[in-house]
């Protein structure tokens, strides 16, 4: 069965923040069945919760700080009146947190100490790559490191246009995290550093290979465009439209 398909609402952070609500109709008319918000706690509105459960969109995941600190209520009370199963850590800085082996087992220590915070509160902690989780520090593949170094109830939510940036076969990368990648962000381009993001379909990632990889172990796909060579309203509409013409994906609408 195809997984529903949703969008991560950092592909049209600007437009959101010129008009929320007017957006996030658009999004679910589109077709789209989930969004997945960013910069938890603070960047969420108020009245968000009500509007996506009003217009039936799921909210999949959301990026977000980690759950600890001074931060840790903050963080699990938006997760909460969000009503999310996953919390995703987006980034971590590569030149401090992948400079060596050690720096990635002690960001592993972090990222597990989250998770046992997140668990407690009824959630499910994540990582979210880039580019430099690709490239070998001392000899290995941080996440290959990550894999093996995070505790098992630790997911990974694979952005694939980063991983094949990286010189990786996304697809094989995929079927190599298997279960622990529920989530997949799908992108399309160039995949070239430096270089704008296309509307899915329209780049060089084997979009429907990716997708098969991930069959039986995917819950969500979730568009995602940094940033766009094009209107980045359109080529959300026209990756809605790719995948579910397609039949990559399931949405709520069908696709014009």
């Amino acid at each position: 069965m195809t997984a529903p398909i949703a969008v991560q609402l950092y592909s049209l952070r600007e437009a959101l923040a010129q008009d929320f609500e007017g957006v996030i109709r658009q999004l679910a008319d589109m077709g789209y069945a989930g969004v997945e918000p960013f910069g938890l706690p603070d960047a969420i509105p108020p009245q968000a919760p009500a509007l996506f459960k009003s217009l039936g969109l799921q909210v999949v995941a959301s990026h977000s700080g980690l759950p600890l600190g001074d931060q840790r209520s903050a963080v699990l009370d938006a997760a909460a009146a969000l009503g999310l199963k996953y919390l995703i850590c987006p980034w971590m800085d590569p030149n401090v947190h992948f400079a060596s082996l050690d720096a990635i087992k002690r960001l592993c220590d972090t990222l597990n100490e989250a998770s046992a915070a997140a668990k407690a509160a009824g959630l499910t902690m994540g990582y979210h790559n880039h580019h430099f989780e690709f490239e070998p520090v001392e000899g290995q593949m941080p996440y290959q490191v990550m894999l093996r170094q995070c505790a098992p109830d630790v997911i990974f939510e694979i952005d694939t246009y980063w991983v094949k940036t990286a010189g990786h076969d996304p697809a094989a990368v995929v079927k190599e995290f298997g279960a622990r990648a529920p989530l997949l962000h799908i992108k399309d381009g160039p995949c070239v550093h430096g270089e704008p993001m296309v509307a899915v379909g329209e780049g060089v990632v084997d979009v429907p290979a990716v997708i098969q990889a991930g069959e039986g172990h995917t819950e969500w796909l979730v568009v995602e465009l940094d940033r766009c060579a094009t209107d980045m309203t359109e080529a959300v509409r026209k990756s809605y439209a790719y995948l579910v013409k397609k039949g990559l994906a399931r949405g709520n609408k069908r696709a014009d």
